[in-house]
């Protein structure tokens, strides 16, 4: 199986963080040298673990902040 590789261009923001020191963030990585996308995943303390994530586009971030800004939270 091939190492995936992956490089943090931008650290955006923490969304929150569990006991163990696992933070869930937003970052702009590039995947196996490809164009960055913007991420959303699990990350140990020092990165040197990830979790499942979800990586979107630029266009798919616009549409989830048009989503969000339309989502009535309780």
């Amino acid at each position: 199986m091939n190492d995936i590789k992956y490089e943090i261009k931008q650290h955006i923001a923490v969304i929150s963080e569990n006991s163990k020191g696992w933070r869930k963030e937003l970052n702009l990585i590039s995947w196996n040298n490809a164009a960055p996308k913007y991420d959303i995943r699990d990350w140990a303390p020092e990165h040197e673990k990830m979790g499942k994530g979800l990586t979107l586009t630029a266009d798919e971030i616009v549409s989830l902040k048009q989503i969000l800004s339309e989502l009535e939270v309780n």
